[in-house]
C-alpha cells in the first residue's frame, strides 16, 4: 500500500494506546508493535500511549520524525470508540501537529464491529473449551456465555460489546448469551455472574473481550473464581483474552490501508456528542480535550513491587504499600487548580482555568451513575 506514495512523502505509521500499571500489558502491546513493523517492513512503525507507561504518545511521534517521516498514519490500539479514541487520542494528536507543521498527521478508527475481529473472538472461547475437555462438534446448548467489555460512559462503544456477544453467541450456538463490563456502566462482572449461575447452566464461559492483559483482566478472572466458588455444581470457564491473535494483526493492517485509501470514516451515527441519544442528552456539543496529558508517563510498577509486573492494582491502596516498604503515590487521586490555553486542529482556540480530580478525568456525570448493578469500576478482591 505503500508502493506508489507521492514524491517527497515519507509514511510511518503510529500504534496509540492507553497505556496499563501491568507491565505484562505493556510488553503484550510493544509486541503488537512488533507485528505490525513485520507487516509493515519498508515503512517505520512505533507506538506510545497516554498514561500509565512510556513511551507516551508525542516522544513516538518525535521519533517517527526523526526517521525523516512527514506523514504519519495514526491508528488508535483499541477495540470501540469512546473517549480515549474519540477525545484524548485526537487531542494529543492535534496538539502535535500543531506544533509541527511540517509533518501531516492522519488518524483512523478503531477496531470496532469487524467480523475478523468476531472470529478472533471465537479462537479464543474455542481454545478455551477445548482446553476444558470440549471436543469440536460438541453441542454447547447446555452453555452460556459471558462477554465482558471494557465498559464506557459511552453508550455507543457499550452496546457494541453486547454485538460482539449476540454474534459469538448465534455463531457459536450457546444456549444463552450475557454481557457484563469491568466497570464504568453496568452490570459488572460479579451482578451479572451471579445471575447468569441461577438460569440452570452446566457451563458458564467468561469471556473478556479485551486486547491485552492487565489489571481489569486480572480482576474478571478472579470475581469469576470467587463465584465459580458458591456455585461448585457450574463449570466456570475463563477464556483468554484476544492478544496478538493473527486476525486482529490483520484488522490492524486493514485500519491503516483505509486512512491510505480515504475510507477510514468513524461512525459517528450513535455517538453522544452529535446525536440525541436517550439518557444522555446533556453531552450534545460538548468541547472534545483530553486530561491525560498531566498523567503522561506516570504510573508502572516500582522495581521492589511483589507484583513482579503483573499489577492488579493493590499498589493504589495505602495499606498494602505499607505492609510492603513501597512509597504510596495513588496515580489519579491529586486535585489541583491550572491554568492552560489550546490550540486544537479542530479550530478553535479557548482559555480556561478549572480544577479537578483525576479519578474521572473531569468526565460528564454518567446519568446510570446510581445503578444498581454498577457504574462503579470493578471491585478489588
Amino acid at each position: 500500500m505503500f508502493d506508489n506514495a507521492p514524491e517527497g512523502k515519507k509514511y510511518g505509521v503510529m500504534i496509540c494506546g492507553h497505556g496499563s500499571r501491568n507491565q505484562n500489558a505493556v510488553g503484550e502491546f510493544a509486541k503488537l508493535a512488533e507485528r505490525m513493523r513485520e507487516r509493515f517492513p519498508q515503512v517505520p512503525v512505533d507506538y506510545g500511549y497516554l498514561e500509565f507507561a512510556n513511551p507516551v504518545i508525542h516522544k513516538s511521534l518525535d521519533a517517527l520524525k526523526a526517521k525523516g517521516v512527514n506523514h504519519i498514519l495514526a491508528v488508535p490500539g483499541m477495540l470501540f470508540a469512546a473517549g480515549h479514541a474519540k477525545n484524548d487520542i485526537p487531542s494529543v494528536l492535534n496538539t502535535y501537529q500543531a506544533q509541527n507543521r511540517d509533518v501531516i498527521i492522519d488518524y483512523g478508527r478503531e477496531l470496532g464491529i469487524d467480523l475478523r475481529m468476531i472470529r478472533a473472538a471465537g479462537a479464543r472461547i474455542k481454545e478455551a473449551l477445548i482446553a476444558s475437555g470440549w471436543k469440536e462438534g460438541d453441542s454447547l446448548h447446555d452453555s452460556m456465555l459471558v462477554v465482558v467489555g471494557r465498559g464506557a460512559s459511552d453508550p455507543d462503544a457499550n452496546s457494541n460489546v453486547a454485538k460482539v456477544m449476540r454474534m459469538l453467541w448465534e455463531g457459536m450456538g450457546f444456549a444463552w448469551g450475557e454481557t457484563a463490563y469491568s466497570g464504568v456502566t453496568f452490570p459488572l462482572v460479579e451482578p451479572a455472574l451471579e445471575h447468569v449461575a441461577k438460569l440452570g447452566y452446566k457451563r458458564i464461559v467468561v469471556f473478556p473481550y479485551f486486547l491485552f492483559t492487565g489489571v481489569l483482566v486480572k480482576r474478571i478472572y478472579t470475581q469469576t473464581d470467587a463465584v465459580a466458588e458458591k456455585h461448585p455444581d457450574i463449570e466456570f470457564i475463563k477464556a483468554g483474552y484476544l492478544n496478538d491473535h493473527d486476525l486482529v494483526i490483520d484488522t490492524m493492517v486493514e485500519r491503516v490501508r483505509e486512512i491510505i485509501e480515504g475510507s477510514n470514516n468513524m461512525n459517528c451515527q450513535m455517538c453522544k456528542y452529535r446525536e440525541q441519544v436517550l439518557g444522555f442528552e446533556a453531552e450534545v456539543g460538548l468541547a472534545q480535550e483530553s486530561h491525560h496529558h498531566h498523567v503522561e508517563g506516570v504510573g508502572g510498577a516500582p522495581a521492589d513491587c511483589p507484583c513482579d509486573g503483573d499489577c492488579d492494582a493493590s499498589c493504589r491502596d495505602e495499606a498494602f504499600c505499607a505492609e510492603h516498604g513501597l512509597e504510596w503515590t495513588p496515580v489519579h487521586s491529586h486535585d489541583h487548580s491550572h491554568d492552560h490555553t489550546h490550540d486544537h486542529h479542530h479550530g478553535h482556540d479557548h482559555h480556561h482555568d478549572h480544577s479537578h480530580s483525576h479519578d474521572d478525568h473531569h468526565h460528564h456525570p454518567y446519568p446510570q451513575a446510581d445503578h444498581p448493578l454498577g457504574p462503579r469500576t470493578l471491585k478489588k478482591n
